[in-house]
């Protein structure tokens, strides 16, 4: 008989429930389902307040439903507690002098049982046979699994003793880093929030590869380690209503609720396993509770009455905690002595049994059982929500007390606490030195430890690093746009399109290219793979689709080969992150290109990027309609100018601005050499833009050029000039060719004009120099790309972009001769206007870079500063008007000072017209012929 405290009818209530309980037995689960949502919404529709979506507060799995445990509980405790003094003593011993190098005790010692119940019954590593669970280990918990690595031979005494000390090589990075121990972490995770985030679009990409037949399905699973804390992380909770609708069942999420974050209760006034099991069933999940150890067992099985139930449900977390750090008398009279059913059940228990009344999470039975019962969960991602101890055994001092998360010592006291409490074998005079302990390789510790993992396929953590090589076509599989659009205008977003096009008919790289879009795809025009390629969906198209007799119509496939992602930049790059690991994970190397208005890119996922560094990714990532004036009419929070200075932050992105298809066809056959030939761990993030102009094709100097593009610069024009050399970028560029045919033709002033890919990479050529000529002082100088292609062209400088003048900024240490060098770019906020109205009040276009030569050469004592003005003037600039970074002033409180001036520049000679872009603004694109490039192509139409 179930009993509920204080219900006013107990054989009603029981009424109830045995009818229920009669459908299960005698009908189906299915009916009972169907009764039980149909009474729900009865409810509802009468008023009643059901907003929640919780169980009573006690273990989902009963106590006589428990599979039987299969490990040997004994040895099984006595490795865990040697883990946990090794981890303990690897910390402390960091922290012993007055480098203060930091780490974490209370983690670890919380979740110990949550982590070698996995590592000894469930985590099969990576081997022939299988391709292996993938782990993203709590990035706060790392000490505990270099101390396991450490009782296995893996890792050495002097590693650990190096823990954090990793200038040498010798070191233990201080949180899960693939960059920094490739063969060793898979995942970084203490960014709190991208971990759960990655996990779920990494389930998701293990079915697309395998729906896909890329790689076998091996019912491998997916495991997320967070805490409580972190879930308050948007990015955790972000996506999981996802991985319900995609029925991820290869999805498992551990939620360590130790109930506190890093400064104190994480809802001390609310319950956040209650919260967050509403909010994982209401997504779909499958929830798990563990949250009551084998203690309880007998007292829940006495509660005949219910009160101890009610009691559990009642008390809240900021009470749970305060129990755990006081005595079990203070427990007694706060907890038990609230209902006279309670007293009497608690006066059967000493203080110290009070005491021992264990949380699910510190209970390898109950927590085995939640795992085993998550093995077999089909149809949906789960969720185990473990009650644990913020700091579990380290000293009574320390446990549950708010600052638990900054300790990172022990006193005296408290290492002999920690020492009794583990039955560790280290004297009183041992303990002073912190040894680390390893039982020998004959002990049953050791072969216990180790025939496990032997057991379940090797050890972990682990990642494979290893290199597998893609055939890469020759540069000529470009040739159509190598040779350019001979007279029609495409923007290079559409020369993106034939260019992807021509990869996806390539038989050695088709199945391994992934493209992905953030529900831009018509923007953009990638309509044409819709039917061509397919939109992957887990359950395939079960609707017809209104455009299904279109050419390009809207086509979902099981096998489907591009991913649609939605409007969901944060998604879409998880996607990306996990494909682009890919050679990791699956061995299994792929190509993912992700495109997206570029505005949206790393100021949305800045995170996300830097994460994908560390993984060591590969692949590809567009910001198209980049630039601060070419998306002209969206307005300043469409329009990007600083995203290359962003990208340019992470160390292993290489990032270019090409303006013409010809340099954005080297590149990206240089980027797919690079990474996927020659396994350079590097990702290319390349701007696009949708401003259409004719593509010349590419020069007859093809070796010099294919060169110069990929190393940041080369000559475009040489006009013979030994007094200007004008430097572009992207759209820029082509203000920058007018400017010199102006100089040329109204001033008889010569200009050579560069283009400029990348700034970014002649900053780094420049600092790798200057690196090595300062550490070699007698060698030969190393002298920088931008220096020598400089050197033989005389005269000053000017740099145009559409970014922020920081971009170009970078290289002026390296001009040759400390060249005058004057910079233009798009700093301030971005305005909806035409293109030509844009670029005069920014300030970069032809007009404004004519002026900033004629000053700089005005400067330099070559012409007379006269002339300056008279151009300022015929060209009808303002001279007077704000800039563009400078914040406007508020009239209403400054009636004094200037309204911002609207430029209305005189026309200066164009190249040719510019009309507005094939692409809408509005997100479709009106040129079709681009994207009907695909429907000519021979790329296999999904099932």
């Amino acid at each position: 008989m179930t009993t509920y405290y204080n219900d006013s009818d107990h054989v009603e209530t029981q009424e109830w429930l045995d009818a229920f309980e009669s459908v299960i037995k005698n009908a189906d689960k299915e009916r009972a389902q169907f009764l039980l949502k149909a009474l729900y919404n009865k409810a509802v529709q009468e008023g009643l307040p059901f907003n929640r979506l919780d169980t009573a507060y006690v273990n989902t799995i009963p106590a006589e439903d428990e599979p039987a445990y299969p490990g040997d509980l004994h040895l099984e405790r006595k490795i865990r507690s040697i883990m946990r003094y090794n981890a303990l003593a690897m910390v402390m011993r960091a922290n012993l002098n007055d480098d203060d190098l930091g780490g974490h005790l209370a983690t670890f010692a919380s979740s110990a049982t949550l982590y070698e119940t996995g590592f000894n019954h469930f985590w099969r590593a990576p081997s022939e046979n299988h391709g292996g669970d993938m782990i993203y280990y709590q990035g706060h918990g790392a000490p505990g699994m270099y101390a396991r690595s450490f009782m296995e031979g893996r890792l050495s005494e002097e590693q650990l003793k190096n823990f954090r000390r990793e200038v040498d090589g010798k070191g233990l990075s201080s949180y899960p880093h693939p960059y920094l121990m490739p063969d060793y972490w898979q995942f970084p995770t203490v960014s709190m929030g991208l971990g759960p985030l990655m996990s779920i679009y990494q389930a998701r990409t293990q079915k697309y590869l395998t729906n896909r037949s890329l790689i076998k399905d091996e019912d491998r699973k997916v495991w997320a380690f967070l805490g409580d804390g972190e879930t308050d992380e948007p990015e955790s909770l972000g996506a999981i209503s996802m991985a319900g609708r995609e029925k991820l069942d290869n999805l498992i999420w551990v939620i360590n609720c130790n109930l506190q974050r890093l400064d104190g209760p994480v809802r001390g006034n609310g319950k956040i396993i209650q919260e967050l099991e509403s909010v994982f069933r209401g997504a779909g999940w499958r929830v798990i509770k563990v949250i009551w150890g084998d203690h309880w067992d007998s007292l829940l099985a006495k509660d005949t009455s219910g009160a101890l139930k009610q009691r559990m449900e009642e008390v809240v977390d900021g009470e749970y905690q305060l129990y755990t750090a006081r005595d079990g008398a203070f427990v007694r009279k706060e907890f038990f002595g609230k209902y006279p059913e309670l007293a009497d059940m608690a006066s059967a228990l000493s203080d110290d049994e009070i005491m021992r009344l264990n949380r699910g999470g510190h209970d390898p039975k109950k927590v085995y059982a939640a795992y085993a019962e998550a093995m077999k969960t089909k149809g949906q991602p789960t969720a185990i929500l473990v009650k644990t101890v913020k700091g579990y055994g380290l000293s009574k001092q320390i446990q549950a007390v708010n600052k638990a998360h900054q300790l990172k010592k022990l006193d005296e006291s408290g290492l002999k606490y920690f020492r009794d409490r583990f039955d560790l074998p280290i004297s009183d005079d041992e303990l002073q030195n912190l040894p680390f302990y390893r039982p020998s390789e004959d002990s049953p510790e050791y072969k216990y430890l180790m025939g496990r993992r032997e057991s379940l396929g090797g050890h972990l953590p682990a990642r494979r690093s290893g290199h597998i090589p893609l055939e890469i076509p020759e540069l000529s599989v470009f040739d159509g746009v190598l040779q350019g659009s001979k007279g029609k205008e495409q923007s290079t977003t559409m020369v993106f399109v034939r260019l992807l096009s021509a990869l996806l008919k390539d038989k050695g790289l088709n199945k391994y290219v992934v493209p992905i879009v953030p529900d831009e795809a018509r923007t953009f025009g990638l309509e044409g793979m819709f039917r061509q390629l397919g939109i992957y969906s887990s359950v395939g198209q079960n609707y017809v689709a209104e455009d299904a007799e279109a050419l390009m119509g809207y086509k979902e496939a099981k096998d489907g080969h591009m991913l649609e992602e939605g409007i969901n930049e944060a998604g879409a790059m998880s996607s990306w992150i996990s494909l682009a690991t890919s050679y990791s994970t699956n061995a299994l190397p792929m190509i993912p290109m992700y495109i997206y208005y570029s505005m949206f890119g790393f100021q949305r996922i800045g995170d996300l990027a830097w994460a994908a560094g560390d993984m060591q990714a590969q692949g590809f990532l567009f910001g198209a309609t980049a630039g601060r004036t070419t998306l002209n009419g969206e307005g300043l929070q469409h329009q990007d100018g600083h995203s290359h200075i962003l990208f340019g932050t992470v160390p292993n992105c290489v990032s270019y601005d090409p303006c013409f298809g010809y340099e954005l066809a080297v590149i990206m056959h240089d980027g797919l050499k690079r990474m996927y030939g020659n396994g350079e761990r590097v990702y290319y993030y390349i701007t696009l833009m949708n401003e259409n102009y004719d593509q010349p094709a590419i020069g007859d100097n093809r070796q010099a050029i294919e060169e110069g593009i990929k190393r940041g610069m080369y000559l475009l024009e040489d006009n013979g000039s030994t007094q200007v050399q004008l430097l572009g970028s992207g759209v820029i560029l082509r203000e920058v060719q007018k400017a010199a045919r102006i100089l040329a033709e109204e001033f008889n002033i010569k200009a050579n004009v560069w283009s400029v890919t990348s700034f970014n990479e002649l900053t780094r050529d420049g600092m790798a120099c200057d690196d090595y000529n300062r550490l070699h002082p007698t060698d030969e100088p190393k002298l920088p790309w931008v220096t020598t292609q400089l050197a033989p062209h005389k005269g000053i400088v000017v740099a145009a972009t559409d970014y922020m003048r920081n971009y170009p900024e970078q290289i002026r240490g390296w001009l040759p001769d400390t060249r005058p060098y004057t910079t233009l770019g798009t700093d301030g906020f971005g305005r909806s206007d035409t293109r030509a109205n844009l670029r005069s009040f920014f300030n970069v276009d032809a007009a404004h870079i004519v002026v900033a030569t004629l000053k700089k050469l005005a400067d330099e004592g070559e012409i007379d500063v006269r002339l300056v003005k008279d151009a300022i003037s015929s060209f009808g600039i303002d001279a007077d008007q704000l800039p563009a970074w400078q914040p406007q002033p508020h009239h209403d409180y400054y009636p004094d000072a200037p309204a911002p001036a609207r430029p209305t520049p005189k026309a200066v000679p164009e190249l040719k017209d510019e009309p507005d872009s094939a692409i809408s603004t509005e997100g479709r694109s009106e040129d079709k012929a681009d994207a009907k490039l695909l429907n000519d192509s021979n790329i296999t139409e999904p099932k």
